[in-house]
């Protein structure tokens, strides 16, 4: 059988060849550009990611976190995305296979959880201009699989990076022109979500220091890492009644370093300590917003926003063994850049639904992929992509009553209750172009399986609802 020439390197501590896998990408699915996701809010997506100059929902904890002194009172969102889609594989020869999330939706499904609260109630003079917030999101990879059998199982068959990140933020309003924020981003995994750790599964290919072809193999890691985030929000021109016509946003995310410690696994049972070190790229995220309408019965909102991710910090994902040795293994990714359109018209107290906002939108984006043919991986089926997506947006206030049911507007302004509830939809259908890999190069693999070309399509469901207190 032929086997790959790089295992025969490891000698009698071929093992290190298996775990030199966990360097092929732990991390697993892409949108907007690797693994990272940019959905984080069915307002968001529904606007193809152009968000960061508008951030006028508690999604701004992501979007961006100085917009949180637009909000007024406590305000709380929940939302998730319904998330499916696949990738179809032909190799060289004509062989062919599919990977999917696992299933026809992703589960866990990535999720945001977001409450912001305005501390100008206390009356504190020194917190009259400051918001608080906390955001829990899904920010880097589900789980993504191909079958036992695919061409290329000898390198990957399934892998997952369920991180989720916390993140507490401040916002503090300088001027009626200009507010700041500073947030941690703390990531870590969490046992109720996912499985817990970041994992790659495959099939031995049998070759030196590897078990029988065929048998199941597995390796995992976990770990806790820190970064941070700083932005603004400038509103150099308003309308009569003080809001915004435009806007200026700018967000700067820092690196974060995971060091993956964990197991390899052979049918089940531990063979060896294994760790790598996963560098989470730097983000730096610029936009603008025009209001060429807004006044007491309408808004029109277009943005424009640019993103460039430090993809080039995933230079290589060196294995470092129990054994004491450490493998070199490179993946050279390429720093990327994301381009944002989005729009949004309101309808605001129309009359037949007076005590009702109503919201249209829509938007695209194109992204560049970070990921050379060499270090490409199936389960990270990454190119450059197109994606458009719509949705709508349903703010209940006043009298009016939420699904007919729930009271929107509390009696008073002392009043306990909410004083509004809203839910956006959104879709969002993201179109990869094909990809020809060639000279592709897996440690473990029977030598030129990933090669072929890949065709990836995915389907992105968003809703969030928001309550306003």
């Amino acid at each position: 059988m032929q086997t790959n020439p790089m295992t025969y390197h490891c000698g009698r501590g071929g093992m290190c060849a298996v775990v030199c896998l966990l360097l092929s990408a732990m991390p697993a699915v892409t949108f907007a550009g690797a693994f990272r996701i940019f959905d984080h809010s069915a307002s968001g997506t529904a606007q193809g990611g152009a968000f960061t100059a508008q951030a006028d929902d508690p999604s701004a904890i992501y979007f961006n976190p100085a917009g949180m002194t637009q909000l007024h009172g406590v305000q709380v969102s929940v939302g998730t995305l319904l998330l499916g889609g696949s990738t179809s594989f032909t190799g060289p020869t004509g062989t062919t296979t599919r990977g999917d999330f696992g299933g026809s939706m992703a589960f866990p499904p990535p999720s945001n959880f977001y409450i912001t609260a305005n501390l100008k109630p206390t009356g504190i003079a020194a917190l009259e201009n400051v918001t608080v917030g906390i955001g829990v999101v899904s920010p880097f990879g589900v789980l993504y699989r191909y079958p036992n059998d695919a061409p290329f199982a000898t390198a990957v068959t399934r892998q997952s990076l369920p991180l989720i990140d916390i993140k507490p933020t401040l916002a503090y309003k300088l001027s009626e022109q200009l507010s700041v924020g500073v947030g941690a981003d703390i990531y870590t995994f969490a046992g109720f979500w996912g499985s817990g750790q970041a994992e790659t599964h495959f099939i031995s290919s049998g070759g030196p220091g590897l078990p029988t072809f065929g048998m199941p193999m597995e390796i995992n890691g976990s770990d806790t890492a820190a970064g941070f985030n700083v932005s603004l929000l400038y509103t150099p021109l308003r309308n009569a009644d003080g809001r915004p016509l435009v806007n200026l946003g700018l967000v700067y995310r820092s690196q974060a370093t995971l060091h993956l410690d964990g197991e390899f696994l052979a049918n089940g049972a531990r063979v060896a300590n294994a760790s790598t070190t996963l560098v989470l790229p730097q983000v730096m995220t610029g936009g603008i917003a025009l209001w060429p309408v807004r006044d007491a019965a309408h808004e029109w909102k277009v943005e424009l926003d640019v993103d460039h991710t430090g993809w080039k910090s995933v230079r290589n994902l060196d294995v470092h063994l129990s054994t004491g040795t450490t493998i070199p293994f490179p993946q050279n990714w390429r720093n990327s850049y994301t381009v944002m359109v989005g729009t949004e018209y309101k309808w605001l107290h129309p009359a037949a639904l007076p005590d009702w906002d109503v919201a249209l939108r829509g938007g695209y984006w194109h992204s560049q992929t970070p990921i050379p043919d060499q270090s490409f991986t199936p389960t990270v089926p990454d190119a450059d992509q197109q994606a458009v997506s719509a949705g709508l947006g349903f703010l209940c206030m006043g009298h009016g009553r939420f699904l007919g049911l729930i009271a929107c507007g509390a009696d008073g302004e002392s009043s306990f209750g909410p004083k509004a509830i809203g839910l956006d939809l959104a879709y969002q259908l993201i179109l990869y172009e094909p990809r020809t890999v060639s000279g592709n190069v897996q440690p473990v693999a029977i030598p030129g399986l990933v090669n072929g070309i890949y065709r990836t399509t995915y389907h992105v469901g968003a809703i969030n609802l928001r309550v306003n207190f």
